[in-house]
């Protein structure tokens, strides 16, 4: 083989191997305020969000109560003061994730970070920890649309997280989690029956307990329920003044049209109209 097409060869090698290769470790970048964390082995990549989706509390209608003992949890956290791992469950589109991400807008200033966290990249969170628990700043792991189907082993990393198994737990971040399922694992009749047939639980009451375990680990439990009529159209009435619009009459019928159509009010919804009405053209702005 001639040297050139050898040389040749080794650059097309090395390309073929820098392409499947993990990227070399660097120093995250710290002056961002929000960022997400990626498994990459037994370790991960912290990447920076230059900028992250937030928004004022005040656009938020009909969750004045969670949002009270979450600001309060939060405001304790930022104080350095004893604060809870946070478990929000409900119905979907009425506010869990707008809540967390409308606390970094609110307390960013304050030393707020926010990382996102998806469960495929929870077993890694032990090196995660490790690079947060020395910084100053404060840190929430925002885990969105929490849940684990039988046989996932992601959950007890979490565990691990939110009790700090033999170690203390981290002073500096909180966990604070989303999910429609209020104890995050699918649970089935079968679990309240004791049976010892063909593959039966010989104990179901532990399998049981197994899968509560894990929500009894966030010390706040919040609560999230269906909007009605006005809920929705509160929720409307401030995505609309945070885009500079009035709810005036043509709007509200608008709104309500939108919804019938989507088979739902929520928050979501009530955003994604805004969305499509401040969107228009003025003269298109008819029901």
């Amino acid at each position: 083989m001639k040297r050139k097409e050898f040389i040749n060869l080794a650059a097309t090698v090395l390309q073929r191997l820098d392409a499947i290769l993990p990227p070399l470790a660097q120093e995250p970048d710290w002056t961002a305020v929000a960022y997400r964390w990626h498994k990459l082995g037994n370790k991960g990549i912290l990447e920076s969000l230059p900028h992250p989706h937030t928004f004022s509390l005040d656009c938020l209608a009909a969750v004045d109560e969670q949002r009270r003992q979450l600001v309060r949890n939060t405001e304790q956290f930022l104080a350095g003061r004893p604060a809870n791992n946070v478990l929000m469950t409900g119905a979907r589109g009425t506010g869990k994730s707008s809540l967390v991400k409308a606390l970094l807008h609110q307390y960013a200033d304050q030393g707020l970070r926010l990382v996102e966290v998806d469960k495929s990249d929870l077993l890694t969170l032990p090196a995660l920890l490790s690079l947060l628990t020395a910084r100053p700043e404060k840190y929430i792991l925002f885990c969105d649309d929490l849940s684990f189907e039988d046989g996932d082993d992601a959950y007890k990393a979490l565990k691990t997280t939110l009790d700090g198994g033999l170690s203390q737990r981290c002073d500096n971040v909180l966990v604070y989690a989303t999910s429609n399922r209020r104890h995050l694992m699918p649970e089935y009749m079968a679990d309240n029956v004791a049976h010892t047939g063909n593959g039966g639980e010989v104990h179901p009451q532990e399998a049981v307990e197994e899968k509560v375990s894990l929500s009894d680990r966030f010390g706040l439990w919040l609560s999230f329920y269906p909007f009605d009529q006005n809920a929705y159209l509160q929720a409307v009435q401030n995505w609309l003044e945070e885009a500079g619009l009035n709810l005036d009459e043509t709007a509200r019928r608008a709104a309500l049209n939108w919804s019938q159509s989507r088979g739902s009010r929520s928050g979501r919804v009530a955003w994604q109209f805004v969305c499509d009405w401040a969107g228009r053209n003025p003269q298109d702005r008819i029901v």
